[in-house]
Order: C-alpha cells, then structure tokens, then sequence
C-alpha cells in the first residue's frame, strides 16, 4: 500500500516539464512585490483552524500552537516570512500521517486501488500552507471595486 500511494521522486523518471521546474525551483526567487507575512495575518490563518480537530504527530492542535504563537509571535512571523522570502517549504512542515480511507462502494475489494489517501499534516505545515494559499489567491483575484 505504501509503495502505491508514497512514488519515489527521483531525477531519472522526470519527463522535460518535471526537469523544468526542477530548474525553476533551484532558481533564488525575485518577487519583489511580496511583502512579508504580519503577526495579524498569521494570527487570523491560525483562528481559522477547528480546534476539536485531533493533533497528528507532534501532538499540537490548533489551540495549542494559537497560544504557542501567541507567546513567540516575533519568532514565528520571521520563521514564515524567510520560508515566503527563500521559496522554502521546510521539510518538517511537510510531514505526515497517512490515513487509508476506503471509497464508497468499493468496500468488498482487496484492491490497493479502493483506498484513498489522507494526509494530516503538523499544524505549522497548515500554517504556512494557507498563507502561501491566501497571498496566491490575493494575487491571482482581480481587484473589485
């Protein structure tokens, strides 16, 4: 199952797009017209969060890590503000526990293929995820007057 849902991400499968961006992520980002992530702004992805949630492998929920920031908000703000300045997504952001869940109406299958993986990622991936989620879509929305 692990072989099915987890591909290994190696150079030698990579078709000329795959090479491609491999190149562009290599590249020092010039976005100039990113300004960097504010307490306040943080604070609001983080209130956002449903704290009934279970916490996954570092065992912080939502509450948690609201309070956590709350105390240390200068040395967040800059640990997102460098990963937004350096095109970084760190890897222990990236970490995760994958839940199968089996398809609707594929129950009786003992094919890998009936299950569908969900990933739960640590709460500070959450974070930095849905900020970099809301400065794309600020970007990509037009402006309405």
């Amino acid at each position: 199952m692990m072989e099915y849902f987890i591909l290994e991400d190696t150079e030698r499968n990579d078709s000329a797009h795959h090479t491609y961006i491999r190149h562009l992520r290599a590249e020092p980002l010039d976005t100039p017209d990113d300004v960097d992530f504010t307490r306040e702004e943080i604070l609001a992805v983080l209130e956002k969060f449903d704290p009934s949630k279970a916490p996954v492998e570092d065992g912080f929920n939502s509450d948690i890590f609201l309070e956590i920031f709350k105390r240390f908000s200068t040395f967040f703000t800059e640990i997102y503000n460098e990963c937004l300045r350096k095109g970084h997504f760190p890897k222990q952001c990236k970490r995760s526990i994958i839940i199968p869940i089996v398809k609707p109406k594929k129950e009786g299958s003992t094919d890998v293929t009936r299950y569908r993986p969900i990933s739960l990622l640590n709460i500070d991936g959450k974070v930095l995820e849905n900020l970099l989620i809301d400065r794309i879509n600020h970007h990509a929305s037009p402006i309405v007057y």
